[in-house]
């Protein structure tokens, strides 16, 4: 799928990370190649931390909101469905290996480990010339009607 997955089913999103809609946001847009899921950043001045390298919290955004998708994804395809349920952080956890430099562009690679139920546990990594700076795993739930985020996209 060359269309990012937040351009096809969530336009009108607001999410800091990758809300489409949220033109002060970080709008990654995260495509399905094969069996993993992928995004390209380019870093802005305004999310340094220090000396030419990414702010970790930014990093941190990057990597929560492109596994959701990435879980989303695997939900959706998984279930057989035409779209993804809105699905949430339920927790993450962000190891910064390396500064991530900020004059290249950053590569997100997601993959899903596993699915139970409405929860689905994804692998993530941030790289820059194929050197990874910060990994990710966390679990992501489908949420039900009543939650507040059950028509965000």
């Amino acid at each position: 799928m060359s269309e990012a997955l937040q351009d096809r089913y969530a336009p009108n999103n607001q999410c800091f990370g990758c809300g489409p809609a949220n033109e002060k946001g970080l709008r990654i847009k995260s495509r399905v190649e094969g069996d993993e899921v992928v995004a390209e950043f380019t870093p802005e001045p305004h999310h340094q931390a220090f000396g030419g390298v990414l702010n970790g919290g930014i990093a941190g955004a990057l990597l929560d909101c492109h596994s959701n998708w990435t879980a989303a994804w695997k939900l959706m395809t998984e279930r057989g469905d035409d779209v993804p349920p809105c699905t949430v952080t339920a927790d993450f956890h962000v190891k910064l290996r390396a500064p991530t430099p900020m004059d290249k562009n950053v590569r997100l690679r997601a993959k899903p480990v596993s699915v139970d139920g409405d929860k689905c546990v994804v692998d993530a990594t941030l790289e820059v010339d194929g050197k990874i700076t910060a990994t990710c795993r966390g679990t992501f739930v489908a949420v039900k009607p009543g939650h507040p985020a059950y028509h965000r996209w």
